[in-house]
């Protein structure tokens, strides 16, 4: 009897330990739950990705900028033409129409003209081709009264001659803008008294920015596709 008793109590306590674990921490249990932490998102994940703008985790790739331009010293003669846009005739009241293009034409001493000349009546005004500042004011036995004008990058130098004058004020450095009067057209140097004119010129800028060199180029299709 004391045999049975013993079991039965055996089985009673037993019955009871097993009731009183907690198999929900297993270890099996502990390592699943920490799976499902770092691949589950949480309820709030699909909000939170949607907050966030495409290009903050995305940035934009800059837009690609042409390559420079070829520098002026560098440039084909022919481009070098093309690169001083924008310019006004030079003189008042003149329009494409009124242009000729004298540039290659022949001079004295087996020069060429390498510039134009634009006919006009004496003391007619003479204006600033663009902004820019004048360089020098010069008398020259050929040219007579001259003014020559740097544009802002000095790069080039426009060169108004035979004038009959300079506008009240005109001085070296003094800076000028696009169509400003700087002088009157006439036959000074040696022009004839009987055509006056304006012989206007343009040279492109050595290194050393010398307003007596330079390399002239065409001013006949600059001006002429300008509209004055």
């Amino acid at each position: 009897m004391r045999y049975l008793l013993a079991l039965i109590a055996a089985v009673i306590l037993g019955v009871a330990l097993y009731r009183g674990i907690d198999i929900s921490r297993t270890p099996d249990r502990e390592m699943t739950a920490a799976s499902q932490a770092l691949t589950v998102p949480p309820a709030n994940a699909s909000s939170a990705v949607n907050a966030t703008p495409l290009e903050a985790t995305h940035p934009a790739v800059p837009e690609m900028l042409p390559p420079p331009a070829l520098p002026i010293s560098n440039a084909p003669f022919s481009l070098r033409e093309k690169t001083s846009p924008g310019l006004l005739i030079p003189v008042q009241g003149k329009v494409a129409s009124d242009l000729a293009d004298t540039f290659t034409d022949a001079r004295s001493e087996g020069r060429l003209h390498d510039a134009i000349d634009i006919m006009a009546s004496a003391g007619t005004p003479v204006l600033a081709v663009s902004d820019g500042h004048v360089e020098k004011l010069f008398y020259s036995e050929r040219g007579g009264l001259t003014i020559y004008q740097f544009d802002p990058q000095r790069k080039y130098a426009y060169y108004y001659a035979h004038l009959q004058g300079y506008v009240a004020g005109l001085a070296e450095k003094q800076p000028l803008k696009r169509g400003q009067m700087i002088g009157y057209v006439g036959s000074t140097g040696n022009a004839s008294p009987d055509a006056p004119h304006l012989h206007f010129a343009i040279f492109v800028l050595g290194a050393e920015r010398r307003w007596w060199e330079g390399t002239a180029i065409n001013p006949y299709p600059l001006l002429a596709s300008s509209g004055g």
